[in-house]
């Protein structure tokens, strides 16, 4: 019997391989590079999908007054997304985006806590993607005609399913394929201009249409002054028209640019990228106006309401009430078609920002490196997320909204500053006063729609506390990328290596000769050390504490006859360690390190070491060494006399 358990144990570990297997991306500069319209379909994906749902969302936020609230939208996408973001372009030509400009401007924990911040509100606004989206393409299919009506009552199950195989496409591995987004988006944005002009040409035969608009607009609001002060009221429950800005900087490494581009200086890449943004921007803003009249004028108000036949899928309605079952079940498909695609550009945003950021803050598990625990994660919330929702288009709105405007506000902000270390007074008063109207639209939008905040607080706090979990669990890693010895250091190790090599670790204060001649008069009465056998300090500065891992570049000075090695790192325990391993690899010997006897709280030292990177040196570096190297005969030795 105890054979047939050994195919199963092995199916066992087969399948933990396959699911914590590192996916091998393209590295920087090596990414293939598409004509930037190609690319723009790729972000377009995302962006133009909005169309599914944004008109009904407007009339049901702003009833008749829909199309000026839009117009008030397309305004500040134009005047004011579609300028921060050509900034943030041509700032973050890598496609850091707005986050790693923002990641610069705090120093140290603040700085760390500042980015999680936001990657918290990024993993609302993609997770409310995958998720609204889902729900929409469950709205078009349960809406068609030809859809049995038992399906009508099956709204989360079949969005659940939705979701369920948008995370196994990833588990079985996930290839963005430029081609496909651009014949989704031809073909999507082709059926919703067809749709728009037929709905024009209905509107052109009914001028009662118009008549009947303007009666109720001036009956709800007496005059048009105070018909644009109600639409920018309104404005912020709009903001889901402003998606799609940020990915458009993220994918700008698949950007071709010319020739003459360099590393430091793709101008071409940025150039072509303004152009990519310019265009998606004003395509959208054609269709948001559009698609905002024809729809206000041509569908009962009563069918914008949730249950009704235009909520969520407005033009859907059109496509269907003006061109028939059969134009209608296409354009259906075709919005099924990329609001399935907009999921997946929102999962592989997902999965890029973990390996961009928490790693080099020590603050992912390891199985965080691989793709496809992530994928069961975020599939396993955004489950959860349909739940609460109940699958409703509308209800998450407002959390869509939230992740989409503080990253726009987030992307102003950095912009506003980095304007005015520019000391460019124009752009800065420009950009400040763009800031503030996305600040104010943010503010409304939260207070009208507390929801967002409400999930966006829950990734937040879910992501600091794994961050910190996995900060202090991975405290003991070596964290170095790599050492690099200059040439005095380089002769000192060569000199010692000739006998025992022996280091002090040392903390310097003043750095004269005396306080060198104290210390090694100190340990040599501590560890009975012969005078004949000479020494080496090892000092040790913290650069970062907040930093995880970094190069570690250590530098020889001599003081008065003494040679002392120094280096900056993060963390002191963890270099001191780095360096002995790699003196004992590079040497062949195994090194001996002097520490001095830490008295006081353990839990102040640990405190100290895992915020400061320094405590209670020795204890830590003994601990680092052991997990670095299991063999005890090969560990470099750790003394500590007191």
């Amino acid at each position: 019997m105890a054979k047939l358990f050994v195919p199963r144990k092995r199916l066992n570990r087969k399948f933990i391989l396959w699911l914590l297997k590192e996916e091998r991306h393209e590295s920087e500069g090596q990414h293939r590079q598409h004509s930037w319209w190609q690319v723009m379909c790729l972000t377009g994906v995302d962006y133009f999908s909005t169309l599914g749902y944004q008109p009904g969302i407007a009339a049901l936020a702003a009833g008749a007054l829909s199309p000026v609230a839009t117009l008030i939208l397309v305004l500040l996408t134009l005047f004011g997304a579609l300028p921060i973001y050509r900034q943030v372009a041509a700032q973050s030509p890598q496609g850091e985006g707005s986050i790693a400009m923002l990641e610069h401007l705090l120093p140290w924990w603040q700085g760390k806590l500042f980015v999680l911040c936001l990657l918290g509100f990024v993993a609302t606004d993609f997770i409310i993607t995958i998720t609204l989206s889902a729900a929409d393409a469950t709205a078009h299919i349960i809406e068609n005609p030809l859809v049995p009506s038992f399906l009508h009552h099956q709204v989360i199950a079949i969005t659940l399913v939705l979701i369920a195989l948008l995370g196994t496409v990833f588990l079985r591995g996930f290839r963005e394929a430029i081609g496909i987004a651009v014949f989704l988006v031809g073909v999507y944005l082709l059926l919703n201009l067809v749709v728009i002009i037929v709905g024009l040409y209905q509107i052109f035969n009914q001028p009662s249409l118009i008549t009947d608009w303007q009666t109720t607009l001036f009956a709800q609001h007496q005059n048009p002054l105070l018909m644009l002060g109600v639409a920018a009221l309104l404005f912020p429950k709009l903001a889901l028209g402003l998606s799609g800005f940020e990915t458009g900087v993220a994918v700008m490494p698949l950007v071709r640019g010319s020739s003459s581009d360099t590393q430091e200086q793709p101008e071409g890449r940025i150039h072509n990228t303004h152009k990519l943004l310019t265009t998606a921007a004003l395509i959208m803003s054609f269709y948001l106006i559009t698609s905002s009249l024809v729809t206000i004028l041509l569908i009962p108000a009563a069918e914008f309401q949730s249950g009704g036949k235009a909520s969520g899928r407005a033009l859907a309605y059109l496509a269907h009430q003006y061109l028939g079952k059969g134009f209608g079940t296409i354009y259906d498909l075709s919005t099924i078609s990329i609001l399935w695609f907009a999921g997946a550009s929102a999962m592989a945003g997902l999965l890029n920002i973990v390996p961009r950021y928490l790693p080099r803050y020590g603050m992912a598990p390891n199985w965080a490196r691989a793709t496809r625990p992530l994928v069961l994660v975020y599939t396993a919330i955004a489950l959860g997320v349909t739940i609460i929702f109940k699958a409703n288009v509308e209800a998450q709105g407002g959390a869509y909204a939230t992740g989409v405007l503080v990253l726009i506000t987030s992307a102003a902000f950095a912009v506003t500053l980095a304007a005015h270390r520019q000391r460019s007074k124009g752009g800065t008063i420009a950009f400040a006063i763009i800031t503030l109207l996305f600040i104010y639209t943010t503010i409304v939008n939260i207070i009208e729609r507390p929801e967002g905040i409400r999930i966006a607080g829950f990734f937040i706090a879910a992501i600091i506390l794994t961050s910190l979990v996995s900060r202090v669990w991975r405290s003991t890693e070596l964290r170095v990328e790599r050492i690099e010895i200059d040439e005095a250091a380089s002769d000192f190790i060569t000199q010692e290596s000739q006998g025992n090599i022996r280091l002090i670790a040392h903390r310097r204060n003043t750095g004269s000769a005396r306080e060198y001649f104290l210390k090694e008069k100190e340990v040599r009465e501590d560890h009975y050390l012969p005078p004949t056998d000479s020494i080496l300090f090892l000092e040790i500065r913290v650069s970062d504490a907040s930093e995880f891992e970094g190069i570690i570049r250590v530098k020889g000075e001599e003081v008065d006859g003494y040679r002392i090695l120094r280096a900056e790192s993060a963390a002191v325990p963890n270099a001191i360690a780095a360096i002995l391993l790699h003196l004992r690899d590079q040497t062949g010997k195994i090194p001996h390190a002097y520490f001095g006897w830490a008295e006081g709280n353990p839990i102040q030292y640990l405190l100290r070491f895992i915020l400061f990177g320094e405590g209670d040196i020795a204890v830590v570096t003994r601990e680092v060494l052991r997990k670095a190297e299991r063999n005890p005969e090969r560990r470099p030795a750790i003394h500590v006399g007191g």
